[in-house]
């Protein structure tokens, strides 16, 4: 098998007049029908679905060489571990990182988070040390910490929003204490769309000395990302959410803060040497990588970045906003509707309720219709409460979706809404 062959892909571009209709042949599940209807995918946000190239791409190594990465001397492990390091250089270039020693692959931005507040808790906090949060994040950017308030008694306190989802920038530096050791938040959040100043954040915590780590799961698939020019510690996303697959996600770490933090897991591949009387672990990133990686999946995330760069993020962007544009202004004319989340800076995102009407009900009547849309409380409870309510309806795009899409999600609402007041 040739290393190269299906790392780099060439997708057409938004940009060379082929349109979204001929992309959409990359993803056969779109042309597929739901309850004799179009399916209508407008769940993106939760999981994106996969081009033939990824699939093909992990197909072809599964066939071709599959076998344990990384101290094998045989053809294929050596194949196998050229592909695996492939997809990290592939991703350090995508995050515009130092080195290949600050990209560690992980599960998803779940355990990313885990691993960064499990480690960091562990050697750079004391009982009462604070971490701040704020008021629009994912639980996995929640529950994490308090579980380590549990264990090691540090205070989890979160940054207060504005009634249109946009944070209190004018109240960070009031968060800011002597004791928070660090600031924890969401790039884009998965529930209100809202696209934070990210920059604007970290300089000011680097002001105080306090490191920050950004939840990128909502915006890799959508804005270019410069760890860099971010200048944050931390960056967690998943593969999954940008048309790569299921269970392989990334870690990035400033290698000064790496190299500071303990192993997470014990076991392969972390290790230096391990006698009875004592271990030493690896170097960067492996040392936080215990056991067999997904390498197949791996493999499959760095085509995915392939075929996302050759569409052009700023085509991407600039596609999906015409989209939130459009689902915002028609969802504005249905009576009784009412958009959750008006922030100027705002992602693919859009939440509603409709009065009267559980968003559960309104789901299940959508999909009925053919129309894939999530409904509930989008592992968002603190928001949601925030705001008032308990569950919202979500629709979110990816680069595959149509305005005409958007035209089926609103005729389908003005043709439900009516059979559920």
């Amino acid at each position: 098998m040739e290393t190269e062959k299906n790392v780099v892909t060439n997708p057409p571009s938004l940009g060379e007049g082929l349109g979204v209709g001929f992309i959409r042949a990359d993803f056969p599940i779109l042309s597929r029908q739901v309850h004799g209807h179009p399916l209508v995918y407008l769940d993106n946000a939760a999981t994106t679905q996969k081009p033939l190239q990824v699939l093909d791409a992990m197909r072809e190594e599964y066939l071709n060489a599959n076998a344990n990465v990384h101290r094998g001397v045989h053809y294929l492990s050596q194949q196998a571990t050229l592909l695996h390091e492939a997809a990290r250089e592939r991703v350090r270039q995508f995050l515009n990182a130092r080195s290949t020693s600050e990209i560690v692959f992980t599960r998803g931005t779940t355990e990313a988070i885990n691993l960064v507040a499990q480690t960091f808790c562990e050697s750079q906090m004391q009982e009462g040390d604070e971490v701040l949060v704020t008021d629009m994040e994912h639980h996995s950017n929640i529950v994490p910490w308090q579980m380590q308030a549990l264990r090691r008694g540090i205070v989890v306190r979160h940054l207060p929003i504005t009634d249109d989802g946009q944070l209190r920038l004018d109240l960070l530096d009031e968060y800011l204490t002597p004791r928070t050791r660090l600031l924890s938040m969401a790039h884009v959040s998965n529930v209100l769309g809202t696209v934070n100043p990210v920059q604007q954040l970290v300089a000011k915590a680097h002001e105080h000395g306090i490191p920050v780590l950004v939840d990128a799961a909502q915006s890799a698939p959508h804005l270019p990302l410069d760890v860099q020019q971010l200048d944050c510690d931390f960056l967690a996303l998943s593969g999954h959410k940008m048309y790569g697959p299921t269970g392989v996600g990334v870690l990035y770490g400033k290698e000064q803060w790496l190299d500071r933090l303990p192993p997470y897991q014990g076991g392969g591949e972390m290790i230096g040497t391990v006698s009875w009387e004592k271990t030493t672990y690896n170097e960067l990133p492996f040392k936080f990588e215990a056991g067999t990686p997904d390498y197949v999946a791996t493999h499959g995330l760095a085509t995915a970045i392939d075929y996302i760069c050759a569409l052009g993020l700023d085509q991407i962007q600039a596609h999906e906003q015409q989209l939130l544009r459009h689902c915002t202004a028609q969802l504005q004319q249905i009576p009784g509707l009412r958009i959750v989340g008006q922030a100027p800076e705002k992602d693919a995102v859009v939440s509603f309720v409709v009065d009267g009407i559980h968003p559960l009900d309104l789901g299940t009547l959508l999909d009925q219709l053919g129309v894939a849309v999530r409904t509930g409380h989008h592992c968002a409870e603190p928001l949601l409460q925030r705001l008032g309510l308990t569950s919202t309806v979500r629709a979110s795009f990816a680069l595959y979706n149509t305005l005409e899409e958007v035209d089926a999600l609103a005729a389908a609402l003005r043709r439900v809404i009516p059979m559920l007041s």
